[in-house]
This record gives structure tokens, sequence and C-alpha cells, in this order.
């Protein structure tokens, strides 16, 4: 599902207009990203949690080169989906 079928589908489920819904969307989203840049974490009950990590420097070994290179600390955005989403998609096999 592509970003225009899932406003369309959010749309006829809330009879709501496209364009309200599209300014919905965008507006969850971007909050979401403001919290992410911050660090903090997202819970939504029933769904999953969202969390930035911090990814420590480490050091890499290239066996194409024989060279070892080291990788800077990086912050990264992780999912943990629910107990009853993941029971959903186990069902859905």
């Amino acid at each position: 599902m592509n970003n225009k079928e899932f406003i369309s589908a959010l749309s006829r489920m809330q009879h709501c207009s496209l364009a309200d819904t599209q300014h919905m969307v965008n507006s969850v989203l971007n909050a979401m990203s403001d919290s992410f840049q911050r660090g903090d974490s997202l819970n939504i009950p029933g769904f999953g949690i969202f969390e930035v990590k911090k990814k420590l420097e480490r050091v890499i070994f290239n066996p194409g080169t024989q060279q070892r290179m080291l990788v800077p600390p990086k912050l990264v955005l992780g999912f943990k989906p629910s107990l009853a989403w993941k029971t959903k998609v186990k069902k859905a096999q």
C-alpha cells in the first residue's frame, strides 16, 4: 500500500475529505519526527514502541583491502511491535 492508497482508505473510513486526511497524517508524522529528533521514545498502546537507540563506535575489518576502519557512533530508530500485532501477523500467514 502506498501513501495515496493509505490516505484514500483512511479518508473513506473516517468520512473525511482527502485533503483533511492528508493534513491529519502529515501532522501525526511531523509530531513523531519531532519526538524522535529529541531522542524520545513513542509508545502507541496496542501497536508498539518506537525508540531511538545509540549505536556505539566500532571497528570493522574490510577483507578486500585488509584494512580496519572506525565506524562512528550513530542514532538509529527501532520498532518493537506489541504482542497483539505479533499475533495478528502470525495468524495472517
